[in-house]
């Protein structure tokens, strides 16, 4: 497993829920609609992590489960049916109506996938309706997009030629850049998942290359690699050299010649790496803490170790998939402390025992940390952000140098009116 030693910790968590992820994909994809069957709670999640403005109609939604509901004295499945049916007359340009499990939901046991069948054969095909979970129970709140793509998997036409499926959410600008590099290294096939419309589907089949662009995408990759599709392994496109090693992944599956490729790609690299010199020179020998919340935190580790140079106390990761994770292990650094799973009164013990000068964790542990005097870097931040591909290697750097930078003012305006 590389230079890391891996641990294992079970005990109270603190993650966002993966009804989160909605914020990003229903950007994503403005045709489709993402109704949460929960909670009050469920509903105010979403509205203050979208942050959505006050003229503007959202298309995200809850359907509030009230006191009747949870006692079993409505019928659940009929009052849902009835909901959507409103929806669908109030909003005609819905295509793909995703219902979206939330804890509430699942505690109670409404089948929303049976909600689903019903409301197809309801609709004949002029909406197409969904289920997946985005309860907080059992996963992270990145999960959420893992269990919307792997619905959409089995819509997806079948195909017969070579084709890169670049397979992930993605700033639609560093989608464009990337394929832009793939075609002018001479891979011209190259298709996204999730789409930009949620019916416009890409195909895939036995000649489909797929590169995933997150970490956090176990199941899709799985039923992907079903419908015949071959998961290329590689690092993941964050820093310049998990990007460098992504894109030569699907270089050598296309057979693409090594001087075409470095003719694209060189000039590029030496652009980020000057780019990167500043902030590397303050994030080097800096002590880094990653507590478990996106799955993000080995590639990100890997990254701001190797190209930053951050000492690394501990990495946590709320799952580790060794297959999907083995080109990024293979990059850590010698005697890498990998924390599967969370006690989270544990983890934040050692980071008071550490003091490192960055955490990256939720939300929730940040502004008690802060409050200690330690710097953190938001998670969710890291979603929401363009951080992927050769091009962006220096914004990434800079969100991580951002809080360090402000404690650095900080201290010296305090030193001043001392």
């Amino acid at each position: 497993m590389g230079g890391a030693t891996l641990t294992k910790e079970t005990g109270p968590r603190e993650v966002f829920c993966g009804l989160t992820s909605i914020v990003w994909l229903h950007r994503r994809m403005p045709d489709a609609f993402f109704l949460v069957v929960g909670s009050r709670t469920c509903a105010h999640l979403i509205q203050s992590a979208a942050g959505v403005m006050i003229f503007a109609e959202p298309r995200f939604g809850t359907a509030i489960l009230e006191e009747k509901d949870l006692a079993g004295l409505a019928d659940t499945h009929d009052e849902l049916g009835r909901v959507v049916t409103n929806l669908l007359e109030r909003r005609p340009e819905i295509r793909t109506l995703f219902l979206v499990g939330s804890c509430p939901s699942e505690v109670i046991k409404i089948d929303l996938a049976r909600v689903a069948e019903k409301l197809n054969e309801q609709l004949k095909g002029n909406v197409r309706v969904l289920n997946y979970s985005g309860s907080g129970i059992e996963t992270t709140f990145t999960q959420g997009e893992d269990g919307a793509l792997k619905a959409l998997v089995p819509f997806m036409p079948d195909n017969q030629v070579d084709q890169l499926l670049l397979v992930g959410t993605l700033a639609n600008a560093v989608e464009d850049r990337l394929i832009k590099l793939f075609n002018r290294m001479g891979i011209n096939n190259v298709a996204s998942f999730p789409p930009r419309q949620s019916t416009d589907l890409p195909p895939v089949g036995p000649r489909t290359k797929v590169l995933l662009t997150q970490p956090y995408l176990t199941e899709t990759a799985r039923v992907l690699k079903d419908r015949g599709a071959e998961i290329l392994h590689a690092p993941f496109p964050l820093g310049v050299q998990g990007s460098y090693d992504w894109m030569k992944a699907a270089a050598k599956a296309f057979n693409i010649e090594q001087s075409l490729f470095d003719s694209v790609l060189d000039p590029i690299v030496l652009r980020a790496e000057k780019a990167l010199k500043p902030y590397k020179e303050l994030l080097t020998g800096k002590k880094l803490f990653l507590l478990p919340e996106s799955q993000l935190e080995i590639p990100l580790a890997r990254f701001l170790n190797r190209e930053c140079g951050m000492q690394i106390i501990e990495i946590g990761t709320p799952y580790l998939n060794r297959e999907m994770m083995e080109a990024e292990l293979q990059l850590l650094p010698e005697n890498s402390v990998l924390v599967e799973g969370q006690h989270v009164e544990k983890q934040l013990d050692r980071v008071r025992q550490q003091q490192p000068d960055l955490v990256v964790c939720g939300m929730g542990l940040a502004n008690p940390l802060e409050a200690e005097g330690i710097s953190t870097k938001w998670s969710i931040e890291l979603v929401f952000s363009p951080i992927h591909g050769i091009d962006q290697a220096s914004d990434l750097a800079e969100l991580f140098a951002r809080p360090l930078n402000r404690k650095n003012i900080l201290s010296k305006k305090l030193l001043t009116h001392a």
